[in-house]
């Protein structure tokens, strides 16, 4: 029996914009997972880059917000200085906790309560960064029996991120950006 998908979770930080601007619009039209983002960003940022990759892509994109029930065919990004926590009830919490690894929001908060929500039916993705966030969330959704997926640390624009993902867990597919959308595109 073929594996059901229900979620895909991404993480992202030195270089993002660039990344998630050739992987994002890959998705096709009728793309029927939810994507939820972490993109590491200054705290005072604005809406640009939603705005920037909502006018690219084929599904909508927009910030997370308190309370909201996550939507299929939606591209969610965390909004700045908040952790984007997914409720079990497969709602978003926003949270002004501490950094982890210096991060708020943090792509590893956001893996593990995605996993917890989603368990196996996660799909945990990892790109271009300079630090480790993530690695410990992927690990988990890995050891859940979720899918993995680190860009090629070749490839990243800074690839401290995806090499600590592949140094932590077992990862399903090591890929190209490229590679990244069409491999998506197949589990929706």
């Amino acid at each position: 029996m073929e594996k059901r998908y229900e979620i895909v979770v991404l993480g992202v930080s030195s270089g993002g914009m660039a990344a998630l601007s050739v992987v994002l619009p890959m998705l096709s039209a009728d793309f029927a997972l939810p994507v939820v983002i972490v993109q590491h960003q200054h705290l005072h940022a604005d809406d640009f880059l939603v705005r920037y990759l909502d006018e690219r892509c084929r599904i909508p994109v927009k910030q997370a917000e308190e309370k909201e029930a996550i939507e299929p065919a939606t591209i969610y990004l965390a909004p700045p200085n908040y952790h984007l926590l997914i409720e079990r009830d497969r709602t978003f919490s926003l949270s002004i906790a501490a950094r982890v690894k210096y991060a708020r929001p943090s792509i590893d908060v956001l893996f593990e309560t995605a996993v917890d929500a989603f368990d196996a039916g996660t799909i945990g993705i990892i790109l271009t960064g300079a630090n480790n966030d993530g690695s410990h969330g992927l690990k988990i959704i890995h050891d859940r029996g979720g899918l993995t997926i680190a860009q090629d640390p070749a490839t990243a624009e800074a690839a401290e991120m995806p090499r600590s993902a592949i140094a932590a867990t077992g990862i399903d597919h090591i890929l190209t950006l490229d590679a990244i959308g069409p491999l998506l595109n197949t589990m929706a």
